[in-house]
């Protein structure tokens, strides 16, 4: 494998590089990398949690920084669309590492955030802007940026961005931007139809695949485990217990089911969150970033968490309803195994989701190992969202209780606990605070 100095970067980001300890390109990074710099278009797919950001990212901020100087107002050189807030804030994020010192600007601009203030933002010109959909566009309408100065255009998790639900706005905004540009489109998943649809951005594109699309990463433990729907959340809470102290995102399909299902856990003395897209940008940054430092142990969210979520110590995944998109499954469960732990992704799958499971083994062309339970018949009509199970809470003492069975009275394991400390819900009314760093690092953390 080379080393990053060999692929054609700008000195400064390989200083930068250093300094945040990545010395060799994985080999999408390794493969992608020099056709940019040397300007193609590119369809890179690789798996979740292999440094695609990295891999469009550093050669167009090389090309950039080749100008030597600034853009004109309101301009934009490099647009990089993300479906979600949190893919957007990931990306700035790293792109904002890599230019340390550089001379370039980089800009974020999301919904659920001060429009006036990002109008300010952007009327100096913009060398990379991130952006989603909708608020970009509204941006345009307010004549508050421009695109014919545009000569980069980058789709990351390009199969959701061209999905029916992204396609018309997109289609709108690239109409704005100049058609002799480079387009790069990065995802894990790319379905034929989306494929077919990617031919129609890019010209003479390299295509870059360092893994089938749709397979997991080889570091991820999967399993599915059979159950009912009532009984999901007892067996949530006894999976749980099994592992205190680490980091799981469970991955809910309803905003309402996600609040409900983070409700009864935090009941249960679990440290808890929620995010999906009713809350606003400031409570799911703030969610996050609790969660990040481990002052949250315990994620539940919607789909909008199922791409960008770029947080290293994610031990577990639950995939408490499955996806009614398989693609959707990868992604979701490449949020553990990250720069290159491993990690573990459970299924539960109810009576009625045997189509969904057969759907996602299809799609990744292999069969989920079954870690409980018996396969259900398959058929029947989906129950209402948000239905959760009638057993009763669970112990709450000072030690650990041994779990009761599910399918013995719907009891879930308790969440162990030191003495004398308080549940997650008793912190919130005043309580002990949520463990600290210091206490993660006791764990191994």
């Amino acid at each position: 494998m080379e080393n990053f100095d060999n692929l054609g970067l700008a000195p400064i980001l390989l200083q930068n590089l250093a300094g945040i300890g990545l010395i060799k390109p994985t080999p999408i990074q390794e493969k992608a990398i020099p056709q940019i710099v040397r300007g193609r278009d590119l369809l890179g797919l690789a798996q979740t949690g292999t440094g695609k950001t990295a891999a469009f990212g550093l050669p167009m901020l090389t090309r950039i920084i080749a100008y030597g100087k600034r853009p004109a107002p309101k301009t934009v050189r490099a647009l990089v669309l993300a479906p979600t807030r949190e893919l957007a804030t990931q990306i700035h994020e790293n792109l904002s590492a890599y230019a340390e010192g550089a001379p370039v600007r980089i800009q974020r601009v999301v919904g659920g955030a001060s429009i006036n203030v990002q109008t300010e933002k952007l009327a100096k010109g913009t060398d990379v802007l991130i952006a989603t959909p909708g608020r970009l566009i509204d941006l345009i309408e307010r004549r508050a940026l421009v695109l014919s100065e545009t000569k980069y255009l980058v789709l990351d998790e390009a199969d959701q961005m061209l999905d029916i639900g992204f396609i018309h706005a997109l289609r709108r905004i690239a109409k704005l931007i100049p058609a002799e540009r480079q387009t790069l489109l990065f995802s894990a998943t790319m379905p034929k139809l989306m494929e077919e649809l990617a031919d129609s951005y890019l010209t003479d594109p390299v295509r870059v695949e360092v893994a089938p699309p749709g397979k997991a990463a080889e570091k991820i433990d999967q399993g599915v485990h059979f159950t009912t729907q009532g009984e999901k959340a007892a067996l949530l809470a006894e999976y749980i217990s099994k592992h205190p102290g680490e980091l799981a995102v469970v991955f809910n399909r309803t905003k309402h089911g996600s609040d409900k299902l983070a409700g009864l856990l935090e009941k249960w003395g679990f440290s808890v969150t929620a995010i999906h897209g009713n809350k606003s940008q400031n409570q799911r940054e703030r969610a996050l970033n609790a969660f990040r430092a481990g002052e949250i142990e315990i994620l539940v969210a919607t789909d909008v968490a199922a791409r960008g979520l770029d947080i290293p110590l994610v031990a577990h995944v639950y995939n408490y309803d499955l996806p009614n998109v398989p693609e959707n499954y990868v992604h979701r469960i490449g949020r553990t195994a990250r720069a290159g732990r491993d990690g573990r992704a459970v299924a539960f799958c109810g009576p009625l989701e045997m189509t969904e499971l057969r759907a996602i083994e299809k799609a990744m062309g292999a069969k989920i190992p079954v870690v409980g339970g018996e396969a259900h018949a398959e058929g029947g009509s989906r129950p209402a969202p948000g239905q959760q199970p009638k057993g009763k809470k669970p112990h709450r003492g000072r030690g650990p209780k041994p779990a009761a069975k599910p399918a013995e009275g719907g009891k879930p394991a308790a969440k162990p606990q030191k003495p004398g400390a308080k549940s997650a819900a008793h912190a919130g009314a005043g309580g002990n605070a949520p463990p600290s760093r210091s206490r993660r690092a006791q764990r191994g953390h």
